[in-house]
């Protein structure tokens, strides 16, 4: 099958950087499932895995984690999935990557991929959301079943334009939570209020008078994401 792989850890604008290969299609055993990949997404996880380094592999490393595709084979202990069904997930960055015609992976870690979004808008899905669900109520502990105290609340999300802070805006407005968020361009300010943001605040400005302008005495929680 092809693929997309490296050898050598060198800088993007390196021809040898990323190559084409040709691997062996994969069997499927025990709980992995064998995916035949529809789309994927590339995430800063590809990018600092892939970041110039002084290492070489004998065997091509092909990056990618997030996906969306069709299941095509099970191993004999897999009992969530069959051949036919549609499905997203996150892979695991101990395995072979995504930039492949087709991919293994646990069963466990995958989702039956979601009937009103295509392969590209599921497949840009996985990391960040995951990223963001476990920011903001596993980290910060929110309880999203406190929504009606969580209204009195205020929770500073720093980038909320980017990937995650797209999917966290929503989360916390689900949640119950005021959402504060920083934006500075018209295109993220557009982005940041499509998706719910109560408050917008310019990162090049200091945050806690901007804060104050709006009457709000304090935040309950803050989620930076300027370097994820």
């Amino acid at each position: 099958m092809k693929a997309i792989g490296l050898h050598e850890y060198l800088p993007i604008e390196e021809e040898n950087s990323l190559i084409d290969i040709e691997v062996e299609r994969p069997v499927a055993t025990g709980r992995d499932i064998l995916v035949k990949i529809n789309a994927i997404s590339v995430n800063p996880v590809d990018t600092k895995v892939r970041s110039p380094k002084d290492k070489k592999e004998d065997v091509a490393k092909i990056l990618g984690w997030d996906a969306s595709g069709v299941v095509v084979q099970t191993g004999e202990g897999c009992t969530l999935f069959k051949e036919g069904d549609e499905v997203f997930y996150a892979g695991s960055i101990t395995r072979q990557g995504t930039y492949s015609e087709y991919h293994l992976v646990d069963e466990r870690i995958v989702g039956k991929k979601p009937k009103t979004l295509s392969d590209a808008e599921s497949a840009a899905l996985p990391l960040t959301a995951i990223t963001a669900w476990e920011g903001l109520f596993e980290r910060l502990s929110i309880d999203y079943n406190k929504k009606d105290e969580n209204t009195f609340k205020n929770i500073l999300i720093i980038g909320g334009a980017g990937g995650v802070g797209s999917i966290a805006i929503q989360l916390a407005k689900w949640a119950g939570l005021n959402v504060i968020t920083t934006a500075s361009r018209n295109e993220t300010i557009n982005w940041v209020e499509k998706f719910g943001a109560d408050y917008i605040i310019n990162h090049h400005q200091p945050l806690q008078d901007q804060i104050l302008e709006f009457g709000l005495k304090d935040v309950d929680y803050i989620f930076c994401l300027n370097n994820t």
